[in-house]
């Protein structure tokens, strides 16, 4: 190490040991918000976000100044216009203070972090991150755009968070938009995510459950591009990648089956600056790529129903 450099806080690996892979549906036990309403995400993005006490904090504020500024109109009309102790009684306008004192708690501190106008949203989520290749190397590409993976495996998932918090504090001021939830996605994706609110979803090689019984675990199906359909903008971008030619073709079949999905051209394809790290980014395409494997990527586009309301 050269005198004054700093030595590097990266997490690793080795600490983090985790199975190759995990069954998708059996049943896990880590918290799942009931809504994406119910996300604190102060506390995976606090540079873009007030936390949920300070959220509050300015929500008081602003009710009390204009409770008080109602009180004053209303007490200037009082003093002009009645002056009896009954007029006092029956003026409805002098118990905004009681409502107000009502509206202080129909909230709790969380859902009023998330329902401040202007907000920023998740727009690229990240299914099976792995260890996180991928966010890192996106994030300084879209610095305000706020992304996130989700991956199963508890100690991988361990093992992002703290390479996320490394990165955060050797360098100041970046890596902020990027965070990691330990979720199934398979299962609970609607939990985190609204409609229509992802721009880019990534599913970079993931477990092929090569046998026949197994394919049903697989995360491209038709049924589950239904509910990816649901959460993605329209004109949203799916990327898939593998090394595995038959799920490669199994991933390829199931978008061209779904009236959702529309192939993005090769020409398009090009042009994307984010199709060029489906195959180095991940810890899984740089292996392939040193012992010169094939791989079959998948790029479509998320296209609007011909029929209202999907």
């Amino acid at each position: 190490m050269a005198p004054g450099e700093k030595k590097s806080q990266q997490p690793r690996k080795r600490f983090y040991r985790a199975r190759a892979h995990s069954n998708p549906l059996s049943d896990s036990h880590f918290p799942v918000p009931i809504s994406p309403a119910h996300i604190d995400w102060s506390l995976h993005f606090p540079a873009f976000f007030k936390s949920p006490l300070e959220a509050e904090s300015e929500k008081i504020d602003l009710m009390h100044k204009e409770s008080t500024s109602d009180l004053e109109v209303n007490d200037k009309e009082f003093s002009r216009d009645c002056c009896s102790e009954e007029c006092v009684s029956k003026d409805p306008s002098l118990n905004h203070e009681a409502d107000f004192m009502e509206n202080v708690s129909v909230k709790n501190p969380s859902e009023v972090a998330n329902v401040q106008r202007g907000q920023p949203k998740v727009s690229f989520a990240d299914i099976g991150c792995g260890f996180g290749g991928l966010l890192v190397k996106l994030s300084p590409m879209f610095p305000d755009t706020l992304m996130v993976g989700m991956e199963l495996r508890d100690k991988v998932s361990e093992y992002v968070k703290d390479r996320i918090m490394a990165l955060r504090k050797e360098n100041p001021g970046q890596y902020q938009n990027i965070s990691i939830i330990r979720t199934n996605a398979m299962k609970y994706l609607q939990n985190y995510f609204q409609k229509g609110q992802l721009q880019k979803m990534f599913f970079l090689f993931p477990d092929p459950h090569f046998k026949e019984r197994n394919h049903r675990r697989r995360v491209i199906s038709v049924a589950l591009l239904a509910e990816y359909a649901h959460v993605m903008a329209v004109g949203g971008i799916l990327y898939t990648i593998t090394d595995v030619q038959d799920l490669g073709e199994w991933m390829k079949a199931c978008l061209d089956a779904h009236p959702l999905f529309e192939e993005v051209s090769s020409q398009e394809q090009e042009l994307d600056p984010v199709v060029t790290l489906l195959k180095r980014a991940t810890e899984e395409g740089q292996k392939v790529e040193r012992n010169s494997g094939d791989t079959f990527q998948s790029v479509y586009r998320r296209v609007a129903s011909s029929s209202a309301g999907c």
